[in-house]
């Protein structure tokens, strides 16, 4: 179990699959991202995908696999909660995360606040700051105040990318709450070309984590493949966080 107070001081970074495919790849990545520096493993065991013919996670045994392999490496685990029903098989998941797509699901956020476990909520890409502070009170409201923001890019006129990534959310929610803020660069750009830039760009600002989505195997992922880092270029990605931190720290200490 995660000692909240603890977790909020240190600068975490979870990463890991979008889906969990098997027990090699979630073993093989968690090895890999705990050796370069993350400090939560994450990965995806009930997907809400867009296209209904795309691939939606093994559901509870996905579950059990990712329990298993935050055991054997030593790191505590995250995954998304999709709906009610979810949360009799994540008994022994350690961050529980709201989607996107469901950061107005009143019910799904109470009942998972209820839980009284860590919950990481995802800005919803058509919600203002308002909107989202909203729905942390939802959380809170059930006596939960172990609440990580996570600000992961809005829908705008933009094409070039997936998303627009709203930099400046991250400061504004540090602002006017005392909670985490998180940034995730990969559902914000889409494309793993522009990941490490906004990923440095979060951190510039005084994020206090990143969620980063990691694959042994991108090209061969089974869901959302063009975001995730190779384990090569994750362990990359984390020393440049490192080093760009020792003088970001010194602007807002």
């Amino acid at each position: 179990m995660i000692d909240f107070e603890s977790f909020k001081r240190e600068f975490n970074i979870i990463a890991g699959p979008c889906a969990i495919e098997n027990k090699k790849q979630i073993e093989t990545i968690a090895a890999a991202v705990k050796d370069s520096g993350a400090t939560v493993l994450r990965g995806g065991a009930f997907k809400l995908r867009s296209d209904a013919n795309s691939f939606m996670g093994l559901g509870p045994d996905g579950a059990k696999l990712l329990v298993n392999a935050g055991k054997k490496v030593g790191l505590p685990v995250l995954t998304e909660v999709t709906k009610i029903s979810d949360l009799q098989f994540l008994s022994d998941v350690d961050i529980l995360q709201i989607g996107t797509r469901n950061m107005q699901n009143y019910p799904l956020i109470t009942e998972t606040a209820k839980t009284g476990k860590i919950i990481l909520l995802k800005r919803g890409f058509g919600c203002t700051i308002k909107e989202y502070l909203q729905s942390v009170e939802y959380i809170k409201k059930e006596g939960n105040d172990k609440i990580i923001l996570c600000e992961r890019g809005i829908r705008t006129f933009e094409t070039a990318l997936r998303n627009t990534f709203d930099v400046s959310a991250v400061a504004i929610l540090k602002d006017k709450t005392n909670f985490p803020v998180f940034a995730d660069p990969s559902h914000a750009s889409g494309d793993r070309k522009y990941v490490k830039r906004l990923s440095l760009s979060a951190v510039a600002i005084g994020c206090d984590g990143l969620e980063i989505e990691v694959h042994n195997a991108p090209e061969k992922a089974l869901s959302d493949r063009e975001q995730a880092l190779n384990l090569d270029e994750f362990k990359e990605l984390v020393s440049q966080v490192k080093e760009l931190r020792k003088t970001v720290q010194n602007f807002y200490e």
